[in-house]
Order: structure tokens, then sequence, then C-alpha cells
């Protein structure tokens, strides 16, 4: 088995490396290099160098190859253009869905062809091949899960993919790394986005559209509670960062044309669930499902939310048994049969 390794330098990725390596697979590893220079000039550091230098002692303490791989304009065309958009437009993008579907299985798989027969990562999510068509199921981990992330992949993609530590808890990947002694065994997780390692979304976001006061205001009274510095940083639902006293409060509402975040408190946020909503453009993994009642994750995390879903072949109405008030357009809600993601689709 020729098996091509997409290492970031964390421990999750160098734990599946060893493992497809301890297996006897011929591997060669892939550093996917996608920082945009202008960004690590605004920034005034290198967060990538300490992803690179753990993922070259990495694969020096396993005897295995590395390979640096330059995507930089695919991931500025492809993955930065779409979230700047829709983060113009008020709307709250998932970045990492579409750097796993046009990057790291995407253009990756592009440039390599046919040359390896698998693609390793280390995902938090399980690859079932036991049927005709291939699958993707929810890691036994339901914090670290990560099919989230995956669920706008083809069938054609997921039958690539390989994903060793998929059904593991990540305190066992950590005593895997301290008991093999890798030389980024007590690493901490990575926060930022992609592949970007210490880029953190708000630098991000303030890099690709600078800051703007606006109003933060509560929508009950109208009174003005305090300054943001634009609305593109800011969620529905969001609780944390907004800087105010008396709370909690959390952001309901957004004007992006006057540059105003209304807040309000906890009642009124309740009362503001949304339970229903449609997706544009549903992604099915491997078919179209057939049923009427699922369970939908609407962000990254362990809530599956109970529901039923109309589904035809270019939209889909979700009802949530429960409303959720964190609920924004932009964002993706995934669905899933059981532990079987099935894929999603944007919220409209």
């Amino acid at each position: 088995m020729r098996s091509a390794v997409l290492l970031s330098g964390g421990v999750d990725s160098s734990v599946a490396l060893e493992m497809a390596h301890e297996r006897g697979d011929d591997v060669t590893a892939f550093y996917l290099k996608i920082w945009l220079e202008d960004e690590l000039a605004y920034l005034g550091d290198c967060p990538w160098e300490e992803d690179l230098a753990y993922a070259r002692a990495v694969c020096g303490r396993l005897n295995v190859p590395l390979e640096i791989v330059p995507l930089q304009a695919e991931y500025l065309d492809q993955v930065v253009t779409v979230a700047i958009a829709e983060l113009k437009a008020g709307r709250t993008p998932s970045p990492d869905i579409f750097c796993n579907q046009r990057i790291k299985f995407g253009a990756f798989l592009d440039r390599i062809g046919n040359d390896f027969d698998r693609i390793v990562s280390g995902h938090y999510a399980q690859i079932d091949r036991s049927e005709d068509t291939v699958k993707l199921r929810l890691s036994p981990d339901p914090v670290k899960d990560q099919t989230y992330f995956l669920c706008n992949l083809s069938q054609k993609q997921v039958a690539r993919l390989d994903f060793p530590i998929g059904g593991m808890l990540k305190s066992k990947v950590r005593e895997m790394a301290e008991a093999s002694d890798l030389p980024n065994k007590d690493r901490k997780d990575s926060q930022g986005i992609c592949f970007l390692g210490k880029i953190r979304y708000p630098e991000f976001v303030k890099f690709h559209l600078g800051e703007q006061a606006g109003d933060i205001v509560d929508i009950l009274s109208g009174k003005v509670l305090g300054r943001h510095q634009g609305f593109w940083f800011h969620t529905i639902g969001q609780r944390q960062g907004l800087g105010l006293g008396g709370g909690p409060w959390y952001v309901v509402e957004k004007d992006i044309d006057k540059n105003i975040i209304f807040v309000s408190n906890g009642e009124e946020k309740e009362r503001r669930a949304c339970k229903a909503f449609s997706l544009t453009d549903p992604n099915w993994i491997h078919r179209l499902p057939e049923s009427d009642r699922f369970k939908v994750k609407v962000r990254h995390g362990p809530n599956l939310v109970d529901a039923s879903i109309d589904i035809d072949q270019h939209s889909a109405q979700v009802t949530l048994d429960q409303g959720d008030s964190g609920i924004a357009p932009g964002q993706w809600a995934v669905i899933y049969d059981d532990d079987i993601c099935l894929g999603g689709g944007v919220i409209a």
C-alpha cells in the first residue's frame, strides 16, 4: 500500500503517520504550504516554521521522506476569497470545510494523481469500507470528532482516505505519542484554521477586512451598550468577546449596512431560537437519504439534534426537534443517520 500522509506537525497527524509506517505502508509525508506571505508579513512572525520543524523531526525519527507541496494560490482562490466574501455579506463561513474539500483532499489529490493508493491524515473520523459504497462514520471521541468538517467530500474523495486514529480517543493518541517518544508528544493542539498553525481566526479576518468601529445595541431597548470593531468579527449566538457588563449578552442580529451588532439577554435569545431552515445545494457523500428523520449538527462539537428533513436533489428543509439560538446564515448543517455522516449543506 502506497500512502501519502498529510503531516501538519501536530500530534494527531504524526501518530497517524507512525501507524501507517508501522503497518508496513510505503509512506511519504507531505506538508501543505498554504500560508500567505502577505499575511505573515502583516503578523510579523512565521507561525509555520515551528510546524514544519516538528514535521521534519517526526519524519527524521521514523526515517520517512517529507515533501513540501505549495498550494498558496489554490488556497487563496478556493478558500480565502470565498470566506472573505461571505464575511462581507454578513454570513458565517466555515473555511475548514472548504479547505478539506478543495485543498487537502482536492488540489492535493489532483497534484499527486494516482501515485498513491491512500491519503492518510490525522482526522478524528472513521472510514467504513464494509459495503459497496464507502461511508464516513463518527469518531468515538465526540469532542474531537471532525466529520462536521468533512461533510462536503464526495464519494470518490472519501474512498481514497485513511484515518488511522479515527476510531480512537484523543487521550489514547497522546499515550501513543508518549510511548513512541515522538518529538511533538507534548505539543498543544492548534486552534488556528486549516493548516495555518498559530494564525487565529480573528487575525485572519482583521488582515483581510480590517476594523471599522460600530455600535453594540440592545435590540429590545435600543440602548447603545458598547462598541465593536466590525460586524464581520461576530456571529449569531456569540457570547464571548463582546466586552459588555451586566450580561450575559448574546448577538442576535446584525445590520451590515449600518455596521450595528444587536444583542439581547438569555431570555430574548431563547425566544429567537430557530427550529426550521433550508440548506442550499446539499452534498450527499454516498447516497440521497431515504428517510425523513435524522440527527443534525449545526456547528462543530459533540451535540447532535433530532430533526425532520424534507430532501430533494437541490435543497433540504430542516426542522429541528429543539430550537437553536445560534443558527446563522452561511453556517453548515451536517446530517447523520445514526453514526453515519450523510453530508450537509449551507444554511440559507
